[in-house]
């Protein structure tokens, strides 16, 4: 079974599917064109999300039995058109879903004590105490939108603190004992933290926009390590700007180019300028569920699933 590797990966993944005797072929520098021209030899392929899998791509892999995404989202994949052309789709939350909950843990915290803030302003010699006074997480409720793997990595992370977890998802029975699910009415009600865990998708692009924010009863801090265009910036902006949004911990941003590699502009556009400019903002280059272990451990989860569903026999 040939694979084409589109994008570099952990090691660990090539020496594996090689001892089990797939034939892998580097395609690390090809463009998208190249990749197209040859595509039609391939069994599989294995991709992060430099190369779009339209119906274009599709098409061309008349051959194709999977598509082996090491990450999680599937959003850089048409998985209807997918479906229709029997291809398997296989993806790899297991293996970054630890990484992704301890850098929204590590967002939170720092939010709610400003430590990015406090560190600098000491750095310009200001030794200021009271402004920087902060919140314990102890007694507040912490809502999860989206209780899939992601989700309930960061909900087991907060098992050492007093808070309760509640969960929202579109699948019915998914709380477990680190969070009560509960519904959208109640969620609005009672979470004083909102940390957003969903795929993108139609009905999540843009969800977070400022009708939503004007529900939630409390003033909130809200969490993003899923997905930029999750979140209307200049909705979010004028939110912080107003208080109803305390504070903002984000790992994506509306504005990346779809690989994730870099921002989609040269120019930035003004609410990013602005929320650039905000002391109640953390940001972080897309990097929550890209750590030194869970890199390793997507490609081990996909070289598992390759294995599971196409073994050589």
């Amino acid at each position: 079974m040939k694979i084409l590797h589109i994008d570099q990966n952990h090691p660990v993944l090539w020496s594996e599917l090689s001892v089990l005797g797939y034939e892998n072929t580097e395609g690390y520098s090809l463009t998208r064109e190249e990749v197209l021209s040859i595509i039609d030899s391939y069994d599989g392929v294995v991709i992060r999300s430099r190369i779009i899998i339209d119906r274009a791509f599709l098409d061309a892999g008349k051959q194709l039995k999977f598509i082996a995404r090491v990450g999680a989202g599937l959003d850089a994949i048409d998985t209807d058109y997918a479906a229709e052309k029997g291809v398997t789709l296989l993806s790899a939350p297991e293996g970054n879903s630890n990484a992704v909950g301890e850098h929204a843990l590590g967002l939170l915290l720092n939010l709610l004590n400003n430590i990015n803030r406090a560190d600098r302003q000491l750095r310009q010699g200001l030794w200021q105490r009271e402004p920087n006074r902060g919140h314990e997480l102890s007694g507040q409720t912490v809502g999860i939108i989206g209780y899939g793997h992601m989700g309930k990595a960061f909900a087991k992370t907060l098992r050492g603190f007093d808070c309760p977890v509640i969960c929202y998802d579109i699948k019915p029975k998914v709380g477990d004992q680190n969070a009560h699910q509960v519904t959208l009415e109640q969620f609005f009600a009672q979470a004083q933290v909102v940390s957003l865990h969903t795929p993108l998708t139609p009905e999540t692009e843009f969800m977070i926009n400022a009708e939503f924010i004007e529900k939630f009863a409390h003033n909130i801090y809200l969490i993003n390590t899923a997905r930029g265009r999750s979140v209307v910036t200049q909705d979010l902006v004028a939110a912080l700007e107003r208080g109803k949004v305390l504070g903002a911990g984000l790992d994506v941003l509306e504005y990346e180019h779809s690989s994730f590699e870099k921002l989609h502009t040269q120019e930035l556009p003004e609410a990013l300028k602005v929320l650039l400019s905000l002391d109640n903002v953390i940001l972080s280059p897309h990097i929550a569920g890209w750590t030194h272990q869970s890199k390793e451990k997507l490609a081990q989860v996909i070289v598992a699933k390759i294995q599971n569903h196409f073994p050589i026999k």
